[in-house]
Parts: C-alpha cells; structure tokens; sequence
C-alpha cells in the first residue's frame, strides 16, 4: 500500500511559531524542528531560525544544490554560506575555531526526520454544507488533497463525517479523488478578478447522513 503524503498550507504552518512548537518550509516541504529546538535550547544560533518560525525560507537555499546558499566572502575569498539573517545551527565559523564540532551527522536542513509532510503548492476554500443539521463550514483545502483527506480535515467540525456521502451537484464524489478530478473546479482567480469575493460564490459540497440519503 502506498502512503500519501500529508500536505498542509501555508495558513498551517504560520500557527507555529514559538520554540515549543516551531514549523517551517522550504524547498516544498514542511519541517517541524521542535526537537531542534529543544536539542539546541539557549544556543544564540537559534535565533535566525526563531525569527522564522511559522515562516517558508527557501531563500536560504540553493534551487540545484539543495543545500544552503554560499558566497566569495569579500575579506578571505573563500566560498562560505550566505547567512545575511544571522549564522544558525550547523553552519560553521566563519574562522577555524577549535570548539566548533562538526560531527552532528547530517544537518537539519537534509534530515528527513524533521520533515513531516509536503507544502501545498496551491490552496483553495470549499463550502460543505451538512443538509441534515443545516450546518456550513468554509474551510481552506490543499489542492493535492483526495477527498478522504479533506473528509479528515472536516473531521473537526462533525467528528461523524465519515457516516455521510459526499455530493457536489447531486453527483456523488469519489472519495480517492481530489476536488479537480471530481470535476469539482476552482474558479476562484476568475472570481477574485471579478471583485466576486464572497463565500457564497465558492463550490459547495452537500453532505447526507448515511442513514437519511436523499437526492440533491
């Protein structure tokens, strides 16, 4: 069985912002250094990644190389990372200093082990509409995402979501699917254009209680 990726968007990320509970992207991906954090609590190389918490920096990385991005420093002529928000953990000296250790194994920046899921490249904002209780929720969606995950998503409002079947347009939704190959569009740009910003004009999803199906 294949596993899919977990997404979240960028709205996401932004809530977690403090040293107890730091996010940040880069380069599409989404990385909780918390451990980080509590690894390194009190170093002052901390700070350029505090300052980003909640943050996507993929501008300190290099497109091709992966890695962080590097300069000639003007004073040595040595290529050396660009840090112009500060120098931060696992970068070195700009000087051989005898108490720098650089046996740390990989730096965090290429450690798998704080990624935690995949930046959406895209989001996007959906009504669904409970027709048994008359309730609505507008809720911000990963456009990578199947329905099954924006069912998860949903699961905080209705913690019953899975005892309905998922409608748009009277038609019901393959739930392995995502919005767009439901045929489910996002016309929100054409929308936005037209000062058409209201929530009243986004897609509606009609949900049916198993035990109480009717036609939409």
């Amino acid at each position: 069985m294949v596993v899919r990726p977990k997404y979240f968007t960028p709205n996401e990320v932004s809530v977690h912002t403090t040293i107890d509970d730091l996010w940040v992207s880069f380069m599409g991906k989404v990385y909780d250094l918390t451990p980080l954090c509590n690894k390194h609590s009190g170093d002052l190389l901390l700070k350029p990644i505090i300052k980003s918490a909640g943050k996507d920096i993929s501008h300190w990385f290099d497109d091709k190389t992966k890695d962080v991005r590097t300069h000639v420093d003007p004073v040595t002529g040595c290529i050396v990372p660009y840090t112009p928000h500060g120098r931060f953990i696992h970068i070195p000296p700009p000087l051989p200093q005898s108490d720098w250790a650089n046996d740390f194994g990989k730096p965090w920046w290429k450690d798998d082990a704080y990624c935690i899921g995949l930046l959406s490249e895209k989001t996007r904002f959906i009504r669904i509409i409970n027709t048994l209780t008359s309730q609505e929720q507008t809720i911000e969606v990963c456009s990578e995402e199947i329905l099954d995950e924006i069912q998860d998503r949903y699961m905080k409002y209705n913690s019953h979501a899975r005892s309905y079947t998922w409608k748009y347009i009277g038609k019901n939704l393959e739930m392995t699917k995502t919005l767009e190959d439901n045929d489910v569009a996002d016309d929100s740009e054409e929308f936005y254009k037209l000062a058409m910003n209201d929530d009243s004009f986004l897609p509606a999803i009609h949900i049916y209680f198993n035990d109480d199906l009717t036609e939409a």
